[in-house]
């Protein structure tokens, strides 16, 4: 099944169930994909575009869930996570960063890098490779940390 029709099949579900947070959650990534098909020229998304979408709305709810805590508004910031984490189960699972700085090696021996100029050729190629498994923040630490 593909994901845009899981999401659609999830909304009847938390609408059924009473499930607010989690209705919410689904609402938002169909507000996104509709967003997205409507300002691009094709009208069909792949799974991966969708993926990058909730991805996008995780790191959205996330940075809104630190604002809340630092405005001292713990409920808010309870519920924006509540979101994403809903939203992170339709994401692939997350590598660990001992598995990220793995793959990092063996991207960085493929590109052929030796330097911190080499950086955009690494970053360019592991944002590639590794979507949706890491966060960009993430692959660039450690691709500095590789490089220096």
């Amino acid at each position: 099944m593909a994901l845009e029709q899981q999401i659609q099949k999830d909304i009847m579900e938390a609408m059924k169930t009473h499930d607010t947070v989690r209705l919410n959650a689904v609402r938002a990534i169909k507000s996104e994909i509709l967003l997205a098909k409507t300002s691009s020229t094709e009208h069909e998304l792949e799974d991966s575009d969708v993926m990058k979408l909730i991805q996008k709305l995780v790191k959205q709810r996330k940075e809104s869930a630190e604002m809340y805590v630092q405005a001292g508004r713990q409920e808010l910031a309870d519920n924006e996570l509540a979101e994403a984490k809903f939203m992170e189960s339709y994401l692939p699972k997350a590598l660990s960063e001992d598995e990220v700085r793995n793959m990092l090696k063996q991207i960085i021996a493929e590109v052929g890098a030796s330097s911190p100029k080499d950086m955009g050729k690494v970053m360019g190629a592991a944002t590639k490779r590794l979507a949706g498994q890491a966060d960009g923040r993430t692959i660039s630490t450690i691709v500095k940390e590789l490089l220096s």
